[in-house]
């Protein structure tokens, strides 16, 4: 059979593992890299663990020495179930860190007008805080229950690439408020950010071939060290001196109030707060985030595995990744942390960046995140880069989650009318319903529902303003009911692809990237 001709176009062949990845899920890097890696994927998901503290601190009476506390708090946990995931969870290189998705029920937690007779601003904290405590804790309970039950497995085996596209690709693309805007807010720090770590680990690589890919595999730190240089010589020289507050604490690097805040040394420790309250409310409100930052991970996770080039999780798999999340949720809660957990998106983003899916790196940046939580004024020294910086690594990072979406798509049909409507409609709704939840809210005050109760207004507008929750279960409900009898319908959707690792032992390599440790696997079998 002779070849295509010279000049023929060839359509690029499938791949169910990505090429071109240096260093896979098991595969690991030189120990003194896998070191730089490591705290380079600390740096990166330090601007969430700071983001939702200032955020949500200062709306429950704390100022800047609760706020370092918080942080410490956050990034201990963060670092333990880490660790917890990568051991004993999917087993993917993914960083555990706070979500977004719980500033909306903390924050009416926090201004909860049961809090008002306490007038001492520490005592009104931990009063609320505590009232967090209880509320994820309880809430936990729902995805260690569809983990370890095997309730998520069941519904994940109905997914398919179809399906899984336009919920990862939301997931990135949802946190979009998070990168630009974030950046614009002192954009001659930000925007140079942005340029350079784009210039470094994109056009320098091919300009400048090095023994050592430096470049692309360090242009984080790289790029984060010098703009912030460049940010404290221009506070040093007075260059903000005289600029509104806003700007002074944009742009700024002894605005943050952390190093200040933080003590040298502060072991976080379990119920520290206090003993946790209970409102049913307030569990109920939790408990929607704690869905949709669970709805999220599974996103996260799928796109991790192709970042680590491993192959699609397993249906058990996710199911196992979920109920250690849940326990992620519980330690949460057990600490307090004003949010639940989450898999980091700018990491898994960062995977991308630098093509090292090493788990080894990942537990190794936990190590980082325990250690720093500890020792709070060196960590507070870091947490203190200015937030335009973050925002511009935000721009390239949660770019590069979005991007894992797209990859899904070459297990489909594109040429199918079917396959064109379900992506269509699913993305333009996810990020339509939110935005609609959002302007109301805005305009009026108010979440477009009104029930009559502000506890279920406040759950639809938790639900409802994730982009990928929404475009998720849009994508899964018309994939699995539009013309399923259809004899084309599995192949258009890529169900073929999907089929031998919808059960853990269909692919020999679901052994090689998801068993257990320690010979763990024949007590707690995949099925």
């Amino acid at each position: 059979m002779t070849g295509p001709a010279k000049d023929e176009f060839v359509p690029h062949p499938v791949k169910d593992q990505l090429p071109g990845v240096d260093y896979c899920i098991n595969s690991n890097p030189s120990w003194v890299e896998a070191v730089i890696l490591g705290f380079q994927h600390y740096l990166v998901m330090l601007g969430t663990s700071v983001i939702i503290p200032t955020i949500v601190v200062p709306q429950m009476g704390g100022g800047n020495v609760e706020k370092a506390q918080v942080i410490q708090t956050l990034l201990f946990v963060s670092g333990v179930n880490t660790l917890l995931q990568s051991w004993f969870g999917t087993r993917l290189p993914v960083v555990i860190g706070g979500s977004f998705r719980f500033i909306v029920p903390a924050v009416f937690i926090a201004l909860s007008n049961r809090y008002n007779t306490y007038l001492v601003p520490r005592e009104r904290f931990k009063q609320s805080m505590r009232s967090m405590q209880g509320a994820l804790m309880i809430a936990s309970v729902l995805p260690i229950l569809l983990g370890f039950l095997g309730i998520w497995r069941i519904v994940t085996r109905f997914l398919s690439p179809l399906s899984k596209a336009p919920l990862v690709l939301l997931v990135g693309i949802g946190l979009y408020e998070h990168g630009f805007p974030l950046l614009g807010e002192c954009v001659e720090i930000g925007l140079q950010e942005l340029m350079l770590l784009i210039l470094l680990s994109q056009f320098i690589p091919h300009m400048w071939k090095l023994k050592l890919p430096i470049f692309e595999r360090f242009a984080v730190l790289l790029s984060v060290g010098i703009v912030w240089a460049f940010a404290a010589l221009l506070t040093v020289a007075g260059a903000y001196k005289n600029k509104p507050l806003q700007t002074q604490f944009s742009c700024r690097v002894d605005r943050s109030g952390l190093v200040g805040g933080a003590s040298w040394i502060r072991f976080p420790y379990p119920l520290q707060w206090g003993t946790p309250n209970v409102d049913a409310g307030q569990i109920f409100l939790m408990t929607a985030a704690v869905f949709v930052s669970h709805v999220e991970s599974t996103g996260g996770f799928i796109a991790a595995a192709r970042y680590g080039s491993a192959t699609f999780c397993p249906a058990s798999i996710l199911s196992r990744g979920a109920g250690w999340l849940g326990i992620g949720m519980l330690l949460n809660g057990l600490w307090g942390t004003p949010c639940g957990s989450t898999v980091s998106v700018e990491n898994v983003g960062l995977l991308a960046l630098t093509r090292a899916g090493s788990r080894r790196v990942i537990q190794i940046s936990a190590v980082f995140m325990l250690f720093f939580s500890v020792l709070g004024k060196v960590g507070a020294i870091l947490a203190s880069i200015p937030l335009p910086i973050i925002g511009a690594l935000y721009c390239v990072l949660f770019g590069l989650m979005s991007a894992a979406g797209f990859d899904l798509l070459q297990f489909c049909n594109l040429n199918s009318y079917r396959t064109k409507f379900i992506l269509g409609f699913s993305i333009y709704m996810g990020l339509s319903v939110p935005q609609y939840f959002n302007g109301s809210v805005i305009t009026t005050g108010r979440s477009p529902v009104q029930s009559g109760s502000a506890t279920i207004d406040r759950i639809m507008q938790v639900i409802f303003t994730s982009h990928a929750t929404v475009a998720g279960i849009i994508a899964y409900f018309l994939d699995n009911t539009l013309a399923r009898g259809h004899p084309l319908t599995r192949i258009d959707s890529g169900r073929h692809w999907w089929a031998k690792f919808k059960y853990f032992h269909r692919d020999p390599r679901s052994e090689e990237f998801y068993s257990l440790p320690y010979g763990l696997s024949k007590y707690f079998p995949s099925v």
